[in-house]
């Protein structure tokens, strides 16, 4: 297992809109069996009574095998994006939306060989390789990478991958909040 935080506390921050409320005791009881979320929500359908009550996805639990076989599927039939392979977004099933109202998540397939074109865009993205192997030119310097590294494209600067494996990388930004704040652009090829 590997632990990654991508937090929007500079955000919150920002916005003065953070809180928490400490809990009484030493845990918090279990109220729900496991598994309820996605029995409830990942198969296209919702419960008659269900109610939202927030912009966040109610699943939040994505497994990698899952993630991992729709992207081997999509690869079978849909033209490879040539900035991005097969990438796919991690969305709230309940609007299609992003999963997460200030964090935008994707999962990326690049098969052995892919060279991206040029893409660059406002949001910094924060990348992790899952598996494979592969580089990333970022303006002009080159880094490799392969399992569990991680890697930063910051705002507005052209990148470009290469995989030298098949390669599953993960990747978050900032793209939804910027989107809902009309700030988001991107760039694709050189200018």
């Amino acid at each position: 297992m590997v632990w990654l935080d991508g937090l929007d506390m500079h955000l919150v921050n920002l916005m003065d809109a953070g809180f928490r409320d400490g809990y009484p005791d030493k845990t918090h009881p279990v109220t729900r069996p496991e598994g309820a979320a996605d029995a409830e929500f990942a198969f296209n359908l919702l419960p008659v009574d269900y109610k939202p009550g927030s912009q966040t996805t109610p699943i939040f639990n994505y497994p990698y095998a899952r993630s991992r076989e729709a992207l081997e599927k999509m690869a079978k039939f849909h033209p490879i994006d040539p900035c991005f392979g097969y990438k796919m977004k991690y969305i709230n099933p309940i609007d299609g939306g992003w999963a997460m109202p200030t964090i935008s998540t994707w999962m990326s397939l690049f098969p052995k060989g892919f060279k991206s074109m040029p893409y660059r865009s406002t949001d910094g993205v924060v990348l992790v390789c899952v598996e494979g192997a592969g580089k990333t030119r970022i303006g002009d310097k080159v880094f490799e990478w392969g399992p569990h590294d991680v890697w930063t494209v910051p705002s507005w600067l052209y990148y470009e991958h290469e995989a030298t494996s098949d390669a599953v990388v993960f990747s978050f930004s900032d793209r939804v909040a910027q989107e809902k704040l009309d700030f988001f652009r991107e760039q694709r090829g050189n200018a």
